[in-house]
């Protein structure tokens, strides 16, 4: 047995350790751009409205697109999904936690014992003097262990808990911006078809006026035949476009549902009205790209997962190295009656000092190390291309949401330019100069720019939605535990 003295040594080293095996982790240095490339143009946009990065969706100045991700942030089966993994990984917190403290056991039993007199142990029994065939049994115990934690296997253990504790919480904070975004990119798309569905079925109305007229104009040989087949043409490509976009429409109605966490259905009502595409707000504050590893909560993630894989390989190492416990027993037995149990000097106490090392398995520990390095490898790459993509991410929605503005822009200007074409043909019509066949064919022409125009809005939206999605919005980081990590 261990002297005293040995043994508290043993103790306080344990216990005032600072240090612990394996690396300790560094966050890593991931080469960034002091600016994004499209920045200067998206800066350029002149909107009617700015939004703050953390309430974006507010800026589009669309009252029922405000109430729908409020309800989508409140009602989300994603976000309840999100918040039980939180739970979960809070709870493997707490068990690592456990792990460095002493652990106690209270146990007690207590017996009712027959000896039978036909047995041999009975028969001997039998002849010895005041010998009771019945015989009660009781035991008390109160026992502790330690474990030792002299090489930081534990506490490695203990921040590798904790960093897949924050990177859950940072992947609860990327759930509840991906459902902004999906939410707010939908209803848009549902505005954007509506839209495009007033176009069509004017489209419709004005071939069909187109068809009819020149069937008259047939009729009395002043139209050819060829003329009547491709009026026909041209309607049946409008009509076939109605259905595509009422498809396109219901299916996006039913996908905002999903996202509010009801039925399909249930919101129709309230959408059934046609509204205005929301128009795209300025952004308010871009940032650097740098700021992108501290805001994007995907990207914290990806750097809790690495600072995990990182004290894991303490922990593997750990196993190179003897467990030390303490394990200590106090308690009390007795054969006699109950009311003796703690004075009948019966009392018994224990006091061990454990030792377990795998002295022989270092082949195994070996392979184990080597596999956890193998996986912070992995996650350093994951990390780097995690960046990567998120800048990738931001260049692409403000070079969609610059062009897209563009492209509505000089539509805008065609739509104004065949509305007065269309005029002029009516006017001229009006006096005979022209036939009702070149009004129409005017009003054609004025209605598929107006699609075009009403697809171009869309598109812009959403890439403003992409934006604010790609640049990290929707979320504050000091709202969690997981901004300790990259503070």
């Amino acid at each position: 047995m261990l002297p005293k003295r040995t043994l508290a040594l043993l103790i306080v080293a344990s216990l005032s350790a600072g240090c612990a095996v394996g690396p300790d982790y560094v966050r890593p240095d991931v080469p960034m751009p002091e600016r994004f490339q499209g920045q200067g143009a998206v800066d350029q946009r002149h909107a009617t409205a700015t939004a703050d990065l953390v309430t974006w969706w507010t800026g589009f100045g669309d009252p029922q697109l405000t109430r729908f991700v409020a309800l989508a942030l409140e009602q989300n089966l994603d976000l309840v999904q999100a918040s039980a993994r939180v739970a979960q990984a809070r709870a493997g917190l707490g068990a690592a936690n456990a792990a460095l403290l002493p652990s106690g056991n209270v146990s007690g039993q207590a017996a009712r014992v027959y000896q039978s007199v036909e047995t041999p142990l009975g028969r001997v029994l039998n002849s010895t003097p005041g010998f009771d065939r019945y015989g009660n049994d009781y035991e008390a115990n109160l026992s502790a262990s330690w474990e030792l934690d002299v090489f930081g296997g534990l506490r490695r253990g203990k921040e590798a808990a904790l960093a897949e504790y924050q990177a859950s919480e940072a992947g609860a904070a990327a759930t509840r911006l991906a459902v902004a975004a999906q939410t707010a990119d939908t209803y848009i798309s549902i505005r954007g078809l509506q839209a495009r569905l007033i176009v069509a079925r004017r489209q419709v109305q004005t071939q069909q006026d187109l068809l009819s007229t020149i069937n008259l104009l047939y009729g009395k040989g002043l139209a050819a035949e060829l003329q009547v087949r491709q009026a026909e043409g041209a309607l049946a490509q409008v009509r076939a476009s109605v259905p595509v976009l009422e498809t396109g429409l219901d299916a996006a109605m039913n996908a905002l549902d999903v996202m509010l966490g009801a039925q399909p259905g249930t919101h129709r009502a309230e959408l059934f009205e046609a509204g205005d595409i929301p128009a795209a707000p300025q952004i308010g504050a871009t940032g650097s790209p740098g700021e992108l590893l501290r805001r994007r909560p995907d990207l914290i993630v990806a750097e809790r997962r690495l600072a995990a894989s990182n004290a894991r390989i303490g922990v593997a190492i750990a196993e190179y190295y003897p467990k030390l416990s303490l394990s200590g027993l106090i308690g009390s037995a007795t054969s006699v009656a109950s009311g003796d149990l703690f004075s009948s000097g019966a009392s018994q106490a224990a006091g061990v000092l454990g030792l377990r090392w795998r002295l022989f398995d270092f082949g195994r520990i070996n392979a184990q190390i080597s596999e956890a390095r193998g996986r912070e490898a992995e996650m350093l790459a994951a990390y780097r291309l995690a960046a990567l993509h998120a800048t990738e991410d931001v260049e692409n929605a403000f070079s969609a949401l610059v062009k897209r503005e563009e492209q509505a822009a000089v539509l805008a200007q065609g739509v104004d330019s065949l509305g007065r074409a269309r005029g002029a043909s009516f006017a001229a019509y009006q006096k005979g100069v022209v036939s009702l066949i070149e009004v129409l064919q005017a009003d054609e022409n004025l209605l598929r720019a107006s699609d075009e125009r009403a697809e171009a809005q869309t598109e812009s939206a959403r890439a403003a939605v992409a934006a604010f999605k790609a640049l990290g919005g929707g979320w504050q980081p000091g709202e969690s535990e997981a901004a300790v990590a990259i503070r």
